[in-house]
């Protein structure tokens, strides 16, 4: 009997070039995170931390009653020991992101997919501080496009130097931006693998102008998504853990999935806070 060997590749497999040029390879993101159980360091039996057991089992009836109804809590009042109590058990998760201009937003997902922490700002002062229970944060939407253009206007007759390929998909995403209605499958242009100048890139950017949300996914590797100034299209990076750019998107959507948590992640999340609060609050 014959023995049959695969064919072994990768870094250091392949004899080396004559002139010394080694192989390199893409270092590919890393694993992607998993859940562990809060490390609380609040005393669990202050009579002070009432408020915040009572804001996690409206929590959990939030988590049950989605997706029929989405629901915000406040923790604008809540004093320091309660909120330091509802840090160590939401911890931070996933995806966040920033809005800029008045007023701004910082929101954080938690540990638990769908749970996410929106603090409003106004002067660099936090006026507002609410745990929403959604797949992606009302705040996010609302603001992504709220003075975006509604279409993207060039003139294909002035086109600077280097500039081959960016034109024909302006005109492609203005196609899908007049026909998208909410809810419809996105429309994803792969940068990556067409062929752009360094020019192309900075025609699209120009053309496309800088919206007010960024949001930065790291549930593998590293993507970074913006909204542009233009309405429904997100510019959608992805870069390994070596901050090298491995995908580069334009997507038409209300928001791109990655940033979105999904129902299964919303049913994940109500059975790991049940656990939690099985482990901290009836102990």
């Amino acid at each position: 009997m014959t023995s049959s060997y695969l064919p072994i590749i990768g870094q250091g497999s392949q004899p080396a070039e004559e002139d010394g040029v080694e192989l390199e390879f893409l270092v590919m993101p890393e694993e992607m995170a998993t859940f562990k159980m809060p490390e609380v360091n609040t005393d669990l039996n202050a009579a002070a931390l009432q408020p915040a057991k009572s804001f996690l089992q409206q929590l959990l009836t939030n988590l049950a009653d989605f997706p029929a109804a989405a629901a915000s809590l406040d923790l604008t009042a809540f004093d320091e020991i309660n909120r330091r109590f509802i840090d160590d058990i939401l911890g931070e998760g996933e995806v966040s992101a920033i809005v800029e201009g008045e007023p701004a937003l910082r929101v954080q997902e938690s540990v638990l997919a769908g749970v996410w922490r929106v603090q409003e700002l106004r002067g660099g002062q936090v006026t507002a501080d609410t745990v929403e229970t959604a797949v992606i944060p009302h705040g996010l939407l609302a603001a992504a496009f709220s003075a975006a253009k509604p279409a993207i206007h060039a003139n294909p007759a002035e086109l600077p130097s280097g500039v081959m390929n960016a034109p024909p998909l302006l005109t492609e995403l203005n196609s899908h931006i007049e026909n998208y209605r909410a809810g419809d499958n996105p429309h994803i242009i792969n940068l990556s693998l067409l062929p752009q100048t360094e020019q192309d890139l900075n025609y699209l950017e120009q053309h496309l102008g800088k919206g007010r949300v960024t949001l930065l996914s790291r549930g593998y590797g590293n993507c970074r998504i913006s909204a542009t100034g233009t309405r429904l299209v997100w510019w959608v990076r992805y870069f390994n853990s070596q901050e090298t750019l491995i995908l580069n998107t334009l997507e038409v959507s209300d928001m791109p999935a990655v940033a979105c948590a999904s129902k299964e992640d919303m049913a994940d999340s109500r059975e790991r806070l049940q656990e939690i609060i099985e482990v901290y609050l009836n102990a």
